[in-house]
């Protein structure tokens, strides 16, 4: 599958996404990206790269009622999706490429992006796309998963692929949500934009699941790895979800499961 086909979340993903992945994996980062922009005096912020609107909740929680929200993604129906599930109070929704914002410059105090950096085709022509919509002082803050074998889930379904597919295995999670976390490339991606060097904090959370087959249903359904399984033929998604979960439940068990997830945390000043 190619790396354009990466970035396309269409059909019944971000439904998936929602109900699977959002509580699986990307809650407890949503939760710490608002509560570390919720410490700063900000009055309008730019989300890009919103996906189903989980860190766009969150904002709407922590920051004060004043500090109005612009949420913005590629994809029209994980938008769709982020205003079915609703947020507190109003946010402005808008199609938006990272690559090309449609905003004047110097008109946000803060650009927040949760894993979605990986996804940009030039990130330091999207780094500089941030900078120009941002004010002098203004603030990016975003976050990308580290590698993979540090996000126990994420590596096991890739394995349980492996094994079914061994000459040709799906590798999307490797590739791209997990194929960005070298810190001096990503400061050489910002240091192209036009920023300096960024704050880096390292997380480290639990992801938990009721049965080893719902991360399988997550990451096969819920991600652009369905649309690269279901290249493989007719039923295949059925025979690599099995395959994920039999993975699973081989390094976590039956029961419910728990495992290590982490992401490097990100900020940087105009």
């Amino acid at each position: 599958m190619s790396a354009e086909g990466d970035k396309v979340f269409a059909g019944s993903v971000p439904k998936v996404y929602e109900t699977y992945l959002v509580p699986l994996i990307f809650q407890p980062y949503a939760n710490e990206l608002a509560r570390r922009l919720a410490a700063r005096p900000v009055r309008r912020v730019l989300e890009i790269a919103a996906g189903t609107g989980v860190v766009t909740r969150a904002l709407a929680e922590k920051l004060p009622d004043e500090a109005s929200i612009v949420a913005t993604d590629l994809n029209q129906a994980m938008l769709d999706q982020a205003v079915a599930t609703g947020t507190r109070r109003p946010v402005e929704w808008r199609q938006a490429d990272a690559m090309q914002l449609n905003f004047a410059d110097a008109s946000f105090d803060a650009v927040v992006c949760q894993f979605g950096v990986m996804f940009f085709p030039d990130k330091g022509k999207a780094f500089a796309e941030a900078r120009r919509v941002l004010k002098p002082k203004g603030i990016l803050l975003f976050n990308v998963w580290d590698r993979i074998e540090e996000n126990e889930f994420a590596d096991a379904v890739t394995a349980g692929l492996q094994s079914l597919f061994p000459q040709d295995p799906p590798r999307f999670l490797a590739r791209t949500p997990h194929g960005y976390h070298h810190i001096p490339t990503i400061e050489r991606d910002l240091a192209n934009g036009g920023f300096g060097t960024p704050e880096i904090v390292t997380v480290t959370a639990r992801s938990r699941a009721k049965t080893p087959r719902d991360p399988a249903i997550a990451y096969c359904h819920g991600t652009p790895l369905r649309g690269e399984i279901e290249t493989r033929g007719f039923g295949r998604l059925a025979e690599g979800t099995d395959a994920a979960a039999a993975a699973m439940a081989r390094r976590f068990g039956e029961g419910a499961v728990d495992g290590k997830i982490q992401a490097h945390v990100l900020s940087v000043e105009r």
